[in-house]
C-alpha cells in the first residue's frame, strides 16, 4: 500500500513514540486544577454531579431554574472537577482532502497529525474522542481513556479513508454544529482540515465552541493550492476522473494566489480574535518539526 495516498493502522500506531516525546502545551499555564494540569481553564471544566438546596455563598450562575420552579425551592447544581481533560479531534475526510501534487495526500497528513497529537494526549493522561467526517458520513467518538481510545480513533481514520466522499461541495457548518454539541467546557479541540467550504455558519459555531474550550486549527494545503504552476495547460486526475487546468495569463496566476492568501489571512485573524491557535501544514511538511516549533514558540510566549 502506498503510504503517501492512504494510511494503515500499523503506520499510525508507529507514531506513538513521536507523540509521547512531544508533550504538547495545549493550554496556557496559569492556575492549579485537580488532576495533573496547571492550566488556563475555559468554562468550568467540571462534570455535573447533583442538585442541592441553594446555600449562601453559592455561585448564582449555577442555580438550576427548572428544578427551582418545579420544587418551589432554590436549587443549585454541584459539579465535580474532571480529572482528565477531554481532547476532541475533528478530522476532515471530504473528497478534496484526498489530493496532493507533492508529498502525501492531505488526508494522510491529517491522519498522521491526529495520531501524533492523540498519542501525546494519551501520554499526558487525557481522554481521547472526536469526529471524523466526510460529505456523507460523520462518526462520533466519545472521549475515553487509555490506549484503546487512541486505537479507536486510528481505526475510524483508516475506515474513513477506505470510504471516500463523493466530491460534492459541502459546507463545514454541519461538522462544526455537531462538534459544538459534543464539545464540553474545558475541552481541547483540534480541527484538522483544508477549511474549504468555510462560511459564516461554520464560523459562528466555532466561535461558540472557543468561548468554553481551547481550540487548535491545523490548516493543511497542497503547494498547488497556494500558487499555480508555470503558465500552461495541465491534466489532473483523482484516479478515475480527469480534468484540465489552464494557468496561462498573469491575472489568472495573481487572482488564484490572492484567493489563497485571503483565506489564510481570514483564518489567522479569526484565531487571533478568539484566542485560538492556527498551525499551517503543507503536504510536504515535516509534521514533527512543525509541532516542535509550535512548542518552542509557546514556551517563548
Amino acid at each position: 500500500m502506498n503510504e503517501a495516498v492512504s494510511v494503515t493502522a500499523p503506520a499510525l500506531i508507529r507514531l506513538r513514540r513521536a507523540g509521547e516525546d512531544l508533550a504538547l502545551p495545549f493550554t496556557r499555564i496559569k492556575a492549579r486544577q485537580a488532576g495533573t494540569y496547571l492550566s488556563q481553564q475555559r468554562g468550568r471544566g467540571m462534570e455535573f454531579e447533583e442538585h442541592r438546596l441553594y446555600q449562601p455563598g453559592d455561585d448564582i450562575r449555577n442555580i438550576d431554574w427548572r428544578v427551582t420552579a418545579r420544587t418551589g425551592s432554590v436549587h443549585t447544581k454541584v459539579f465535580r472537577e474532571e480529572r482528565e481533560r477531554p481532547v476532541l479531534f475533528c478530522v476532515d475526510y471530504r473528497a478534496p482532502m484526498f489530493f496532493a501534487t507533492r508529498g502525501v495526500f492531505k488526508s494522510v497528513m491529517a491522519a498522521r497529525s491526529a495520531a501524533v497529537l492523540a498519542w501525546s494526549s494519551r501520554h499526558q493522561g487525557d481522554r481521547i474522542g472526536g469526529l471524523v467526517f466526510s460529505e456523507s458520513q460523520h462518526r462520533e467518538l466519545r472521549p475515553q481513556r487509555g490506549d484503546a481510545a487512541v486505537l479507536r480513533l486510528i481505526q475510524a481514520l483508516v475506515q474513513a479513508g477506505e470510504q471516500r466522499g463523493s466530491g460534492e461541495r459541502v459546507s463545514l457548518a454541519r461538522p462544526m454544529e455537531r462538534l459544538r454539541r459534543v464539545a464540553r467546557p474545558g475541552s481541547q479541540i483540534c480541527i484538522i482540515s483544508d477549511f474549504r467550504g468555510w462560511d459564516e455558519r461554520a464560523e459562528s459555531h466555532l466561535i461558540q465552541i472557543a468561548r468554553h474550550a481551547s481550540v487548535w486549527m491545523l490548516f493543511i494545503v497542497d503547494p498547488i493550492e497556494m500558487a499555480l504552476p508555470a503558465a500552461g495547460v495541465y491534466k489532473i486526475t483523482d484516479g478515475t476522473r480527469e480534468s484540465y487546468i489552464d494557468t496561462r495569463g498573469r491575472s489568472v496566476q495573481e487572482g488564484y494566489a490572492e484567493g489563497f492568501h485571503s483565506r489564510h489571512d481570514h483564518l489567522k485573524s479569526l484565531c487571533r480574535r478568539h484566542a485560538m491557535s492556527l498551525i499551517f501544514l503543507t503536504t510536504q511538511s515535516d509534521l514533527l518539526e512543525v509541532l516542535r516549533n509550535e512548542i518552542v514558540a509557546r514556551r517563548a510566549a
